[in-house]
């Protein structure tokens, strides 16, 4: 399991640098075809491979992360990636920056490996106390 974990951390941390550095082409070799950004704007939008790609050349700029910790769960050929993070976002003219909530949903496929199929961004709740009550419910802890 530690050897799918390292993989997925470093695809995302490879997908992070690459749309801070507008590569297009190394997002068209991360992302699959069917690729999805969900946006955790009210209400919550949604960019196709075709609408990010455009987007990450003008509008829709990283311009730094941090990635936090993270969590990796394999289901058969697919991988789920979670992660806190730092992010530094300019949407337009606007700046999104702050504690953000990453998500991958990473698939393997035959021929290409790992590519990504869906990732999504969402602000963090500031409020530490929803952490602690949720670990409380943990009945491993």
């Amino acid at each position: 399991m530690a050897e799918i974990e390292a993989l997925i951390e470093a695809q995302e941390l490879r997908f992070m640098q690459s749309w801070m550095h507008r590569d297009a082409t190394a997002i068209r070799d991360i992302a699959a075809r069917d690729f999805m950004m969900m946006v955790g704007s009210s209400p919550p939008e949604l960019l196709d491979r075709p609408s990010f790609l455009a987007a990450t050349a003008d509008g829709f700029r990283c311009i730094g992360f941090r990635l936090g910790q993270s969590f990796v769960r394999r289901h058969g050929r697919c991988a789920w990636y979670v992660a806190g993070a730092r992010l530094e976002l300019e949407l337009g003219r606007i700046e999104w920056s702050g504690d953000f909530m990453l998500t991958g949903l990473w698939r393997k496929s035959r021929f290409q490996g790992w590519k990504l199929a869906e990732h999504s961004i969402a602000p963090s709740a500031k409020d530490g106390r929803f952490s602690e009550t949720v670990r409380s419910m943990q009945l491993w802890t």
